[in-house]
């Protein structure tokens, strides 16, 4: 069934659920639905006896933890609207949200309470500390009785205004009402099940739509159960808790598995001169792709079925490492605006480099397809797509078309069988000098294959491309060969691209690349950076 609400999805899985865990931290005492409904009935109170009503919004600034999901569903199911804001967010645009979204009141964890200053503090009317719902602050704190009958909210409610990090320089508030999420919950069922007795173990941030629709709405309107790591996901943390907690699903991005796959099984394949020639060999390379999936799936807990990677596309390499060594990964993709699912392809139904086929109840269409490579922007009809971005008119008129589609901004190309193969943004597509579009994400992805490279992002200077490239394991020796590994990779890429995609020099990125929550490289930081040195060098 579809809940009009999230309110309704609430009730139906504290009475279904009662006596099953919910949520807990990684090492810590599970809570279970009924307990998580106790904790949800006093966030409430505290809400109401601030005089705060429904339309209101209240922000969210906390890590992943138990207590977030009670926040969240304490302000939505009284027709609230909840917030979310990005722990890794800036004090500056912190602040910025509080104050553009007009929040009252704000939940915050210990360690981000001091991300707020004293005069954003003063402006609230109530300040809850997250981690054991205790006020800590606010102008109204306590001034009025809490009411017998608390505010229900309305399909066509506002639930969430979500701020954007993204990979351009200025977060847009994306408004997403209780039907929009609902019919997103409803939808994943189509492709992805999920019992109660199935386990998540959560990595990402919560107060991205990624995490929050599929790790945390979805688990708990099935009943089941979602482990917090507590901590970020680095071998020394994960490692235990996979190994505990034994997962059945996984949410994840596609960086987390590129680093397994390229400091761990590709250097150990290409350890030494006959290890790395018998690795060239397709059929023993496949063989040792298994022999290493297997070896991947019992340190993962032996136990998952669903590992989802989403946020941006996956590197090619590690992709056919996955597939030879029948890991169950799956592949989806979607935005923010969308609440967030468009198109998904689960394990076993994979095809290399492909986003998936749309899901049951959306639409797509390329728009302005290159007729040489069909290659067009995706427009989105989907009964999940955001109300607006919050006090933004002008981003909601270029964000729809004429006749209603979503402009998602991204590129993409469809095959027979209705597959989407993702080719990059529309914002960072170069056009060459005689006019050809470059796809600096497929540049990327085959830069990202070198055995040297770590990360890397492709832009254009002075009409030509050059490749800023984070080289994390360079030993001291070829460290003093440098010019030589720079050559190496230079003729490793454009050996593998065509003419005009061509690099024609390779600039090292020495600390690596300032990231995204989601861990996507702030794409306009190192762009304006290239653009200034350009027009200072034409001076």
């Amino acid at each position: 069934m579809i809940y009009p609400t999230l309110r309704h999805l609430y009730s139906n899985s504290i009475e279904s659920y009662a006596k099953r865990t919910a949520f807990s931290l990684f090492k810590e005492t599970p809570v279970t639905y009924e307990d998580f409904a106790q904790r949800v009935e006093k966030a409430k109170g505290l809400l109401l006896s601030a005089g705060l009503q429904k339309g209101d919004k209240v922000a969210l600034l906390g890590t992943s933890m138990p207590n977030w999901n009670v926040c969240y569903f304490a302000v939505v199911t009284m027709g609230m609207v909840i917030v979310p804001i990005l722990p890794d967010f800036s004090q500056d645009a912190i602040v910025a949200i509080l104050e553009h979204s007009e929040s009252k009141a704000l939940f915050v964890t210990d360690k981000l309470f001091a991300k707020i200053p004293a005069e954003a503090k003063e402006r609230l009317d109530l300040i809850i500390r997250a981690v054991n719902l205790i006020v800590v602050g606010g102008k109204k704190a306590g001034i009025t009785a809490i009411p017998a009958v608390f505010p229900e909210p309305e399909p066509e409610d506002l639930a969430s205004i979500i701020y954007t990090s993204g990979t351009t320089s200025s977060p847009k508030g994306v408004m997403l009402t209780h039907r929009a999420l609902c019919n997103q919950l409803h939808m994943l069922i189509s492709m992805i099940e999920v019992f109660p007795e199935d386990v998540f173990l959560s990595i990402l941030p919560l107060s991205h739509a990624y995490e929050c629709s599929l790790g945390m709405l979805y688990p708990f309107m099935q009943g089941t159960s979602v482990v917090y790591l507590g901590t970020p996901p680095t071998p020394t943390s994960l490692l235990p808790a996979l190994k505990e907690v034994r997962p059945t699903i996984m949410l994840t991005v596609p960086l987390i598995m590129e680093k397994i796959y390229t400091r761990q099984i590709f250097a150990r394949f290409t350890g030494n001169k006959i290890l790395k020639t018998i690795y060239k060999v397709r059929f023993i390379r496949r063989k040792l792709h298994r022999i290493a999936g297997k070896r991947l799936y019992e340190t993962f807990g032996g136990r998952i079925r669903f590992f989802g990677i989403g946020g941006s596309r996956i590197n090619a390499a590690t992709e056919k490492f996955l597939r030879d060594a029948r890991f169950p990964y799956s592949i989806g993709y979607g935005l923010t605006e969308t609440a967030p699912l468009i198109a998904g392809a689960v394990y076993p139904n994979n095809f290399l480099q492909s986003t998936g086929t749309v899901m049951q109840g959306i639409s797509v269409r390329l728009a302005d397809q290159d007729q040489e490579t069909g290659i067009g922007e995706v427009q989105v009809k989907t009964p999940c797509i955001m109300k607006g971005y919050y006090k933004n008119p002008e981003a909601d008129s270029e964000a729809f078309t004429d006749d209603g589609w979503f402009r998602t901004k991204d590129l993409a190309k469809m095959d027979k069988q209705g597959r989407i193969f993702i080719k990059g943004r529309l914002s960072n597509m170069i056009v060459g000098s005689t006019g050809e579009n470059i796809y600096p994400e497929e540049i990327e992805s085959i830069i990202n294959q070198h055995e040297l490279v770590t990360e890397s992002l492709v832009v254009q200077r002075d009409g030509k491309l050059v490749a800023l490239v984070y080289m994390q394991d360079l030993n001291q020796k070829l460290r003093d060969q440098i010019n030589e590994v720079h050559t190496d990779i230079l003729n490793f890429v454009n050996s593998k691209v065509g003419k005009m995609s061509r690099i024609t020099r390779i600039l090292e990125q020495e600390n690596g690349f300032e990231k995204t929550p989601t861990l996507k490289i702030k794409r306009y930081l190192y762009t304006e950076i290239m653009n200034r040195k350009g027009k200072r060098q034409s001076l």
